[in-house]
């Protein structure tokens, strides 16, 4: 019954030791995951902090601030015309904020979205900035 008990705790202990990546949950993440970190940071400019974590480090980094002007919207009016106003115009500001966790090696093994803008139709905005046609 030991050896049993011992052998399972063993083989408990071999697979906690293994690491895997799972699919990217989001597009952020599939785009950076297994790049050097190096590369972000040359595109996207420095972190704002680091903690070190055994062989890993998390770099926190906050950027891409950006003004959009979202304008009004109006309901569908009779032959084509402006109805009444359902939003009224608005100023959004933007940014992102992440966590990178990154190897002794300096790859980034993986990406945590902290802060970011979502929209209800299309990508959110750390989508679009860091993993766009500006991140390529």
């Amino acid at each position: 019954m030991n050896f049993r008990l011992m052998t399972i705790a063993g083989l408990a202990l071999a697979l906690a030791g293994c690491t895997t990546t799972g699919p990217a949950r989001n597009a952020v993440e599939s785009r950076w995951n297994g790049q050097p970190a190096g590369t972000f940071f040359a595109q996207f400019g420095p972190p704002q902090s680091d903690v070190e974590s055994g062989d890993m480090t998390v770099y926190s980094w906050k950027g891409g601030y950006k003004k959009r002007t979202v304008p009004a919207q109006y309901a569908e009016g009779k032959d084509g015309k402006k109805g009444k106003k359902i939003a009224s115009a608005r100023t959004e500001f933007l940014s992102c904020s992440v966590q990178l966790t990154v190897s002794s090696d300096y790859v980034i093994r993986s990406v945590h979205v902290l802060g970011d803008r979502k929209t209800s139709t299309g990508p959110s905005w750390c989508d679009e900035f860091l993993a766009g046609d500006k991140a390529k």
